[in-house]
């Protein structure tokens, strides 16, 4: 017997197929977090800060325009204004602070971002801190270029790929250098972010206040 597709048939089986190309867990992770969005976002502000026991941190501000690539970084009186495409030797020091501490911000995003980063395939594992097993990714640097060229973070994600814990390995040691949680998620114009960043005794908290992100 004799089958016969038409060209017709055929094009539309080659849509379907895009439209249902499985995206990869970085990208469902990201886009848990509201990727989507990302690219009418014209200006994002926070300030990063590490409160520990009842020490309040007074931490960095940011000012980030992604779409000019112009960063404002404010800490106490001092105020650092620069454009990453045109940087010199002064501005190393901000922007080493500005990656690590827009890692924190984002880095549901930067699991897309990063393509010189290599990403495991996902386990199941037993969480560091609420001892849930979860999903398990790790997205392990080159052990060249960057400021903290071939560190690794291991992140656990729940059912519907938000963020709820991670462990860095600085220069992908077996021991953790890091563990923290994930947690009070806010919604900024449909971005997800995690505002509060805590360790296992609960008295160290890593987290973002004056937090918002303006679309066009």
């Amino acid at each position: 017997m004799t089958l016969i597709f038409s060209c017709k048939s055929d094009n539309n089986e080659t849509k379907l197929s895009e439209e249902e190309k499985e995206l990869s867990v970085a990208e469902k992770i990201a886009n848990a977090h509201g990727f989507e969005n990302w690219d009418n976002v014209s200006e994002v502000q926070f300030t990063f800060k590490v409160d520990r026991d009842t020490v309040k941190g007074n931490g960095r501000s940011w000012i980030w325009k992604p779409k000019k690539n112009e960063i404002t970084m404010t800490v106490g009186n001092a105020k650092v204004n620069y454009k990453r495409h045109e940087m010199d030797s002064s501005h190393i020091g901000a922007d080493r602070a500005f990656i690590n501490d827009k890692y924190w911000f984002l880095v549901p995003f930067q699991l897309v971002w990063d393509a010189s980063a290599t990403l495991s395939e996902p386990v199941k594992k037993e969480s560091p801190l609420s001892k849930e097993t979860l999903d398990m990714i790790t997205i392990t640097y080159p052990s060249e270029g960057g400021y903290t060229p071939g560190d690794a973070y291991d992140i656990f994600y729940d059912e519907n790929y938000l963020i709820k814990e991670w462990v860095f390995r600085q220069g992908n040691s077996e021991t953790p250098s890091l563990a923290t949680t994930f947690e009070n998620y806010q919604d900024f114009n449909g971005i997800k972010v995690a505002i509060d960043h805590k360790k296992d005794e609960g008295k160290w908290n890593l987290n973002f206040a004056d937090v918002s992100i303006t679309l066009d």
